[in-house]
């Protein structure tokens, strides 16, 4: 998982300094009432940190856990995100995802055989949750930088 973890500290870098040249006010802009903004893009990745980090820590130590879905614009709606200050955002984004990317830096290799249930979706094992979840940071981060 070194190069996972490392994957994840390069995206992070790149994008912190990308992230900062946008203004605050540029952050907070919608296309439309139904878009998130940057800001509240960038906040819906800091909970998908947040969520991870429960699979991470907790699938590494058990087999066949059981994990709630979590509905992604309630947890949006519900923070204010876009109320937020831009840079706050940003280092809190950053600083999350450098310590998971440590977390699972030192995963033993069988620990990413362990089963997670993620909402009512079939098992999948901690490896594909991680692998997921950086393709799911990518993504996001494409969007806001475009």
């Amino acid at each position: 998982m070194e190069s996972t973890a490392l994957r994840i500290r390069e995206i992070v870098a790149s994008a912190k300094s990308e992230l900062l040249k946008i203004t605050p006010e540029s952050a907070g802009q919608k296309i439309n009432a139904t878009t998130w903004s940057k800001k509240e893009i960038l906040g819906h990745l800091i909970d998908s940190a947040s969520n991870n980090h429960q699979r991470f820590v907790r699938a590494a130590q058990n087999d066949a856990l059981d994990f709630p879905a979590y509905n992604q614009n309630e947890w949006v709606t519900v923070q204010c995100y876009n109320e937020m200050n831009w840079f706050e955002l940003i280092n809190l984004f950053a600083l999350y995802n450098v310590h998971l990317s440590r977390i699972i830096e030192y995963f033993s290799p069988d620990a990413l055989n362990n089963l997670c249930n993620i909402g009512k979706e079939k098992p999948v094992t901690l490896e594909y949750v991680i692998d997921d979840y950086v393709a799911h940071l990518e993504h996001h981060i494409e969007k806001i930088l475009e």
